[in-house]
């Protein structure tokens, strides 16, 4: 089967921005900060539509801004690097106490030692996010959007973004156009306010095409009952996802393709990568081969923005998943938490093992 893309859009895919604008972020050993950082932006909406805008489709951000930043501009010229529009309100600051840009402090990790990552979300603009702030019928009826990209890292951040993804949501279904939702649930995001996001979760996925997440996200977000399969290893792991999915399906019947990735840690520098993916009746499952690790965030991301990006190529089901793979893998090569892909033959070489150089 296939997912029906609107036609004639501006924008082949839009995304919303958890922090209002990325993250900066350093790295720093364990226990100890480091006494220099290297800045990056980075976001989990942005590091998936950046797949197919750096590979040649149009994309767009919907965001918010702290007026006169230094970080806002530094921000919004990566963007622009990343080939992506971006709109958004220009928030005051409100003085030295007010907003920011959120910072995310984070570790590579190397060897048995595993990344740690300190978030620090006092005042982030992207709590404000208010879809008040942006003109839907302009963007999703005029525009036109083939493919919204929402996840529940902003769905949760504040009662505003979790109500902004909504209407969001809501607009683009109305609108026509597919609706990806990777569930990211964060027990830090939920705490007090399970009643609440359960039912706005529950709803974004009823009108959603594309659904991303493991079995704890599935259970946590939309209440449905964990896999029964019991017994160890990746067999059974792929068996109680199946064996759940197919109660995911009875109600959320509106989605057509449910995917997740499947990782395992060796180390902090090599994993086990491999994904599992249903469209329609069809399964399609990569088992997990090594992969050699520089900073695995973004892993996740870069599986779900090329799987986007095949979805948007038209090309058929199977290498959706071999694309979403490999461009998660190449995620993992660069500290910049998105995978940069120069053009599809990368990407596929990624696929194959092809490590030659290219001159």
């Amino acid at each position: 089967m296939s997912l029906t893309l609107k036609p004639d859009c501006k924008y082949a895919i839009l995304g919303t921005h958890k922090y209002g604008s990325p993250p900066h972020s350093g790295r720093k050993a364990t226990g100890t900060l480091q006494r220099s950082f290297r800045m990056h932006a980075t976001s989990a909406e942005t590091n998936v539509a950046s797949i197919s805008s750096l590979l040649g489709l149009p994309g767009k951000v919907l965001t918010a801004f702290v007026k006169g930043s230094p970080i806002a501009s530094y921000i919004k010229s990566n963007l622009k690097a990343r080939h992506l529009d971006f709109e958004g309100p220009e928030v005051d600051q409100g003085g030295p106490w007010g907003y920011r840009h959120q910072i995310n402090i984070a570790d590579s990790g190397f060897g048995i030692r595993g990344p740690r990552v300190h978030n620090d979300r006092a005042g982030e603009v992207g709590r404000t996010l208010n879809v008040k702030d942006f003109d839907l019928e302009r963007i999703f009826g005029k525009e036109g959007v083939q493919i919204v990209h929402l996840s529940g890292l902003i769905g949760a951040l504040s009662p505003e973004t979790s109500t902004f993804c909504l209407e969001i949501a809501r607009a683009a279904k109305k609108y026509g156009s597919l609706i990806s939702f990777d569930l990211n649930h964060r027990a830090t995001f939920w705490e007090g306010r399970q009643d609440e996001l359960s039912a706005i979760f529950t709803e974004i996925a009823s009108l959603s095409d594309i659904l991303v997440g493991n079995e704890e996200d599935f259970q946590l977000c939309l209440g449905v009952k964990g896999p029964e399969a019991g017994g160890q290893g990746l067999q059974a792991k792929i068996d109680g996802f199946k064996e759940m999915i197919g109660r995911v399906k009875q109600t959320f019947s509106n989605a057509t393709v449910f995917a997740t990735t499947l990782r395992q840690a060796v180390s902090a520098n090599e994993h086990l990568w491999g994904a599992i993916m249903l469209e329609g009746n069809n399964w399609h499952v990569i088992e997990p081969r090594k992969i050699e690790i520089l900073d695995r965030i973004g892993g996740g991301d870069g599986f779900v923005g090329g799987l986007l990006y095949a979805i948007l190529r038209g090309w058929d089901p199977e290498k959706w998943a071999q694309f979403g793979w490999a461009t998660g893998a190449l995620a993992t090569t660069s500290s910049t938490d998105y995978a940069q892909p120069s053009d599809e033959e990368m990407v596929w070489s990624v696929w194959e093992g092809n490590a030659r150089v290219k001159r």
